[in-house]
């Protein structure tokens, strides 16, 4: 299951299975369950603190589990709202939160990361992506607004409709993420950036937040069934 380290007053969410289980970081269930479980316990926490989130070996999250998505047609609507809890879980959040790109970010992945305040990518390989274009997948109401208040517009449009694949120079410049390091610098740096932010942790933050926000918040909390969203058409 994914798993929590303290480098002082930094946290450090590892989204990956220690013993292999889900290895690209998919968003299972029984995943979105424990990550939430170990924000609970991040979020008791008092004093200073921030959050810094990493994947493991080639991802930071390949996105939705496309295998259970198929698998329970019936339960999609239901499913992507169980994913829209961690964006927002992750907005609100009442701490500086950073994200380690250790690798491939895509799709619902790409969008976990942005959900962050700030993000290191690593330098040599790994891919900041939205493939939904070419695998004939929608966006819902609060991945679309979610996706247009975080990147700026051209970005976003690009990503959306074309499923360009970009690279840590190209993620920088498109204001997609906010640096990039070598590979064994990442999690260092994002550690780092945490580090210089624990005062900040506490109600006021996630106040500042929502203020930030509110727009992207109001549509994630719109239920995908009762929204345009329509998979497969």
């Amino acid at each position: 299951m994914p798993a929590l380290e303290r480098d002082g007053d930094v946290f450090v969410l590892t989204l990956a299975h220690a013993d292999g289980v889900n290895p690209e970081n998919r968003f299972h269930p029984d995943w979105i369950e424990q990550v939430h479980a170990l924000l609970d316990e991040v979020d008791a926490t008092e004093g200073p603190a921030a959050l810094v989130t990493v994947g493991a070996g080639k991802f930071y999250s390949n996105g939705l589990d496309t295998d259970y998505l198929f698998a329970h047609a019936d339960r999609i609507p239901e499913y992507l709202d169980l994913v829209h809890t961690v964006y927002t879980r992750l907005l609100r959040f009442p701490m500086a939160t950073i994200a380690a790109i250790n690798g491939h970010a895509f799709g619902a992945g790409a969008m976990l990361a942005l959900c962050h305040d700030t993000s290191v990518m690593r330098a040599d390989r790994g891919f900041f992506c939205l493939p939904e274009v070419s695998l004939g997948m929608p966006f819902t109401e609060g991945m679309s607004t979610l996706l247009l208040e975080r990147l700026p517009n051209a970005t976003a449009v690009e990503a959306m409709t074309t499923g360009r694949r970009y690279g840590a120079a190209d993620a920088v410049e498109h204001h997609i993420v906010g640096e990039s390091a070598a590979e064994d610098a990442v999690v260092a740096r994002a550690v780092e950036i945490a580090a210089a932010r624990t005062a900040t942790h506490g109600p006021n933050l996630t106040s500042i937040k929502d203020s930030i926000h509110t727009r992207t918040l109001a549509a994630l909390s719109v239920q995908t069934g009762e929204s345009s969203f329509s998979f497969g058409s």
